[in-house]
């Protein structure tokens, strides 16, 4: 049976209804997608800092605390301390990785993001950060830094502000599929001006590009990874 027509006033009738709804349901997407971002917003990020130089009154490790310090209230910077790290062997590496190692690769995979520090020892990266990274290379194509942002930067006593440890840091990483961050580049020439006694920076000049490189990379990782980094069991039982 052919159903009859409907009248112009019930037709309008049943547009601005169905228009309604459609918005109504675009709406409560909206509304979700807002509540999502703002759950995801309130959870602290988690930036690992390592440090290539094991000295007391290493700069790099002075780097590593004004990023602490200036980081914004949401972003949790929290150190690792390669030193403990075994040289890597793989006749060690193929009877288990040792605790320490197994701690870095855990500290890493529970972070968002990771930001080193390094200076410049002849031109190239320093051996204990190079040591630490052929440890978390491993397994080969599995990286725990395969896929995870990484940020750079570095002091040195003379002009080069580390840019050739830097340049050759990005390759490595890059090889291993860690993300390396771009921009900004946080170079630091004449370290030895720039801190006090306490080896605490104290330009604010510095002080300003690190904060800039710590919030590009916690905005930037909100923007293309919002999702939470793998739970420290997972890493344990994988």
């Amino acid at each position: 049976m052919n159903r009859n027509p409907p009248s112009p006033e019930q037709a309008l009738l049943e547009f601005f209804q169905s228009t309604y709804e459609a918005g109504a349901t675009l709406a409560q997407w909206d509304r979700e997608a807002l509540e999502r971002r703002k759950t995801v917003d309130r959870k602290p990020f988690r930036i690992l800092a390592i440090a290539g130089s094991l000295r007391q009154g290493s700069y790099n490790r002075g780097l590593l605390r004004a990023a602490q310090e200036v980081a914004p209230g949401w972003v949790e910077v929290q150190f690792f301390d390669i030193g403990q790290l075994p040289f890597f062997n793989e006749d060690v590496e193929a009877a288990g990785d040792p605790e320490p190692v197994r701690r870095l690769k855990a500290a890493i995979a529970t972070s968002n993001a990771v930001l080193i520090a390094t200076p410049e020892y002849n031109g190239a990266v320093p051996g204990v950060l190079a040591n630490a990274i052929d440890w978390v290379s491993r397994p080969t194509g599995r990286s725990v830094l395969r896929n995870k942002p990484v940020a750079i930067m570095g002091a040195v006593l003379g002009r080069s502000g580390s840019a050739n440890a830097q340049a050759a840091l990005r390759g490595v990483l890059g090889r291993i599929g860690a993300v390396v961050v771009p921009d900004p580049q946080v170079l630091v020439p004449s370290a030895s001006k720039l801190f006090d006694e306490n080896v605490d920076l104290r330009n604010e000049g510095t002080r300003e590009e690190i904060r800039q490189l710590v919030e590009a990379v916690a905005h930037w990782c909100r923007r293309v990874q919002p999702e939470e980094p793998v739970s420290a069991q997972s890493v344990a039982s994988s």
